[in-house]
């Protein structure tokens, strides 16, 4: 084979030579047993699991960005009391340092595998940290990356952990292609950060030979082996010619004939600010503040939340930022917070809004500081709250911001029952923003980060797309703006179609902002709401996506 075919994740075209990522770090014994000093095996696992957690830190804090957010919710697991109980009660049975260690993530882990949602995505996450703490124990290498060659190299593998790419760059790796993972897979995650193409879900990447050469394309998830020097050059023309319409389209989102669509960017707080800024983000479509609680053991401080929200208003003067109230819970648990008890589907359980109506105080905090932000910014501060289900949900809330003199309240729509439904909500809600990962997640019943169901996790499929029409109906009929801030955002032809659709704004990661500003610009609002209408006529992704395409004739010079 002189080609494989995966999920492109992260858009542009890398080659080089392939390096294959072995992780394997060996099985300890199941029969290793300690000298018999049980004290000095706890003190020395407990050691290693402290090294391993700070190492982590010390990478993210050297990245920064979402990558220092997410290799601390890393060190977070080598620190868990929990773990740390169930480790030291093994090495008092007899068991060795690395053995326990390594009985003890696998009993974590098959606890979040069987939870599935956010949560069972983190396995790869935690395998890696399980791998690191063995490896020191048994005084391995640790599994990681090779130096940087003479030119930067294509990263093949089963999976990545964010360790692994936290501090690579464009001048290192050409290109990521894993065979497992998803488009909101961490990995996914980075390289759009990075700007580094990457295709994900792929078979058969990790068993490439090491040092051939190969060609990657994060638009289509076409990956070559072997490809030829002439065919290397004709991609890298067409990317030029492609990034030289990319530069050009600049200025404020629109259609050829002037529609006008606000295109904002998704960032995780102050940090992704430049680079939402370089990209010509008009404002900003998703914040997830989130990051500010987890990994923490006592909430955020009124004043320390306020920081954090100027840090990202003030870079848009007179812009719009769309905060997303605290989304965590469940999945995404707090360590300062109880745990709601024995949840049998953490994705269906305590998350989002429903926490908090558990917790309101947590809520009334972040009001305020939101507030005061907002007084002291020209930025034109809107919030939203997600996992939003009803319409009592939704005027329970926007009550409370009200209440909090924020202006401007809406919701999300990830729920198939708010979509069904969008109308009541619509009567609530002074605005909508789709999160259309979620809202695949729970109504195709497919969990976003395994490989095999990445078909019914397509953006494009028909059921989805009947649901963002819904919500888009439901939100027009009161007169409200419906905006989009799932990944789905980011496909030039998608956003075509989603203006099409009735859509009024499009939120994304930055470094999809150039390409989906040209995309809309070579095509007029008429050309946009046929390419829908043929969309939403077709009964498969892949037909959806033809059909709109045929009316987007514009994107196909470009490779969109």
């Amino acid at each position: 084979m002189n080609a494989l075919t995966g999920v492109g994740v992260s858009p542009g075209v890398g080659s080089g030579p392939g390096y294959v990522l072995s992780r394997e770090v060996p099985v300890p014994d199941a029969d290793a047993r300690h000298d018999g000093d049980a004290e000095a095996e706890r003190a020395r696992a407990a050691r290693a699991l402290e090294r391993v957690a700070a190492d982590l830190e010390e990478r993210g804090a050297r990245a920064g960005g979402q990558a220092q957010e997410i290799l601390k919710a890393q060190a977070l697991m080598a620190r868990d009391p929990g773990l740390a109980v169930g480790v030291a009660g093994l090495i008092d049975a007899g068991m060795n340092a690395s053995r326990a260690v390594y009985e003890g993530f696998g009993g974590y882990r098959e606890m979040i595998v069987g939870a599935g949602g956010y949560l069972g995505e983190r396995a790869a996450d935690l395998d890696d940290v399980r791998d690191r703490v063995v490896a020191l124990l048994e005084g391995l290498p640790a599994p990681g990356l090779p130096a940087p060659g003479v030119r930067p190299y294509v990263l093949l593998a089963r999976d990545l952990a964010p360790a692994d790419t936290a501090a690579l760059s464009r001048e290192v790796v050409a290109a990521f292609v894993t065979e497992q993972g998803g488009p909101t897979s961490h990995t996914a995650i980075l390289a759009r950060a990075m700007g580094v193409p990457a295709v994900v879900a792929c078979p058969g990447a990790a068993s490439v030979a090491a040092g051939t050469e190969v060609l990657v394309d994060g638009f289509s998830g076409l990956v070559r082996l072997d490809p030829s020097p002439e065919e290397v050059e004709t991609v890298a023309r067409a990317a030029a010619a492609r990034q030289a319409v990319l530069a050009a389209a600049t200025g404020p989102g629109a259609t050829a004939d002037g529609h006008p669509v606000p295109l904002l960017a998704n960032v995780g707080g102050p940090r992704d600010v430049e680079g939402a800024l370089r990209h010509g983000a008009e404002g900003v479509g998703l914040y997830r503040t989130e990051f500010l609680f987890l990994n923490r053991t006592a909430p955020p401080s009124e004043e320390e939340q306020v920081a954090a929200y100027l840090g990202v208003l003030d870079a848009f003067p007179g812009g719009r930022v769309v905060v997303r109230t605290l989304d965590a819970g469940a999945d995404k648990p707090l360590a300062f917070l109880p745990p709601p008890g024995k949840e049998p589907n953490p994705a269906l359980g305590q998350r989002g809004l429903r926490l908090f109506q558990r917790y309101p105080e947590i809520m009334e905090t972040q009001l305020r500081a939101l507030a005061r932000a907002a007084a002291r910014s020209s930025a034109k501060l809107q919030v939203m709250a997600p996992m939003v289900a009803t319409r009592q949900e939704a005027a329970w809330y926007v009550a409370a911001c009200k209440e909090a003199g924020i202006a401007s309240a809406g919701v999300m729509i990830e729920i198939p029952s708010a979509a069904l439904r969008s109308g009541d909500l619509a009567a609530e809600a002074d605005f909508f923003s789709i999160g259309t990962n979620d809202l695949a997640q729970y109504t195709l019943a497919a969990d976003r980060e395994v490989g095999g169901l990445g078909m019914l996790h397509d953006p494009w499929q028909p059921a989805l797309l009947d649901l963002v029409l819904a919500a888009v109906n439901g939100a027009a009929e009161r007169g409200r703006s419906c905006g989009v801030c799932g990944e789905a955002a980011g496909d030039p032809a998608l956003a075509c179609v989603l203006v099409g659709m009735g859509v009024t704004s499009l939120s994304m990661a930055p470094t999809a902002l150039p390409a989906v500003r040209a995309a809309l610009s070579l095509h007029t609002r008429e050309r946009c709401v046929l390419a829908a209408q043929a969309a939403l006529a077709a009964s498969s992704p892949s037909d959806a996506r033809a059909a709109a395409r045929a009316h987007l004739p514009e994107l196909a010079g470009l490779a969109l």
